[in-house]
């Protein structure tokens, strides 16, 4: 039983639980390591016996990973008490295992190995669950399990003379309100106030500020659920077969490792577009994606930027302790 430090700070509680559970239905050895090194180590002594790993997702992927560097993964059955708060613990959640202390340490004691594929990546990076391309920046597109906020982007000029007229109006009205109250003396009526008399700076003073809010509002992160840019241009090619290609931008591109279930041993690889129209989908061995620099997100894992990157997935490559259906 492998008790991650985190866990151990942020829900004691449920640690408690989950090892009053397990050591009343099993025999079992308590490691609290403090470290990287003693979690490998303590992974490293298991001998026969099955690793549980009490923590969070990174914890599990953490055991997966030094578990797959000594390449011994496919021989170990693991077993994951998730412990953390609910956004730390969806990956988990995600794989069939029971938020719940007791019924996934019950599940440990009681339930079934089933096998699962794996994705990895030519840096020898690792894929449980999914994997997300964003467009444009790792702050917009798709990135599952993250939320940005941020303030509305003014809409840009469109084709058409009343469109454009009324997206202009727009930025003067924004930009307006943006820039605040008017200085004193400027602006209409300020000739006829005598205590305010006009400065010759207060106009061009107004114009600044205009414009340094009109700019700021162009280059202001986009809301929530909004990509920063139109699309990415990325090319995406499913065992040699492309399916994006640069010349057409694309919303984000996902890939999932699937499990023993589907009888394919394939990752679906699902390429989703700017334009209202079904997504393209394939199953493949190797999907290899490349374009401009770009970033993914892997399970809970942000990686890049990079400009090329293959994943290829492994059939039944791992093994999970999961309830009983």
């Amino acid at each position: 039983m492998v008790i991650d430090p985190a866990a151990r700070s942020t829900d004691g509680e449920s640690v408690r639980i989950a090892k009053d559970v397990l050591c009343a239905g099993a025999a079992a050895k308590i490691c609290l390591p403090d470290g990287p090194e003693e979690y490998a180590r303590a992974l490293a002594r298991r001998g026969h016996r099955r690793p549980v790993v009490i923590g969070d997702d990174h914890a599990l992927l953490r055991a997966v990973a030094l578990l797959h560097k000594e390449r011994d993964l496919a021989g170990v059955a693991l077993a994951v008490v998730p412990v953390g708060a609910p956004g730390t613990v969806e990956l988990t959640r995600a794989l069939g295992v029971p938020t719940d202390t007791v019924a996934a340490a019950r599940a440990v004691l009681d339930g079934t190995d089933h096998s699962l594929h794996l994705l990895t990546d030519d840096s020898d990076g690792i894929v449980l669950g999914g994997l997300d391309i964003p467009s444009g920046t790792e702050a917009g597109g798709r990135l599952r399990h993250r939320k940005r906020f941020g303030r509305p982007r003014l809409p840009r000029p469109r084709a058409g003379s009343e469109a454009t007229a009324h997206d202009t109006a727009a930025h003067h009205t924004a930009a307006h309100d943006a820039a605040g109250p008017p200085a004193p003396g400027a602006g209409p009526g300020a000739d006829a106030r005598p205590d305010r008399p006009a400065v010759w700076w207060h106009a061009p003073l107004r114009t600044a500020r205009a414009a340094l809010a009109l700019l700021t509002a162009r280059t202001r992160p986009a809301a929530a659920g909004r990509p920063v840019t139109p699309g990415h241009r990325l090319r995406v090619e499913a065992d040699g077969v492309v399916l994006a290609d640069l010349d057409r931008p694309v919303r984000w591109v996902s890939v999932t490792p699937g499990d023993s279930d589907d009888g394919t041993g394939l990752a679906e690889v699902v390429v989703h577009w700017q334009e209202a129209e079904p997504p393209v989908r394939a199953r493949a061995r190797a999907v290899t994606v490349s374009g401009a620099d770009f970033r993914y997100r892997a399970d809970v894992v942000v990686g890049g930027p990079v400009r090329t990157r293959t994943w290829t997935v492994h059939p039944d490559a791992w093994r999970l302790t999961l309830p009983h259906d």
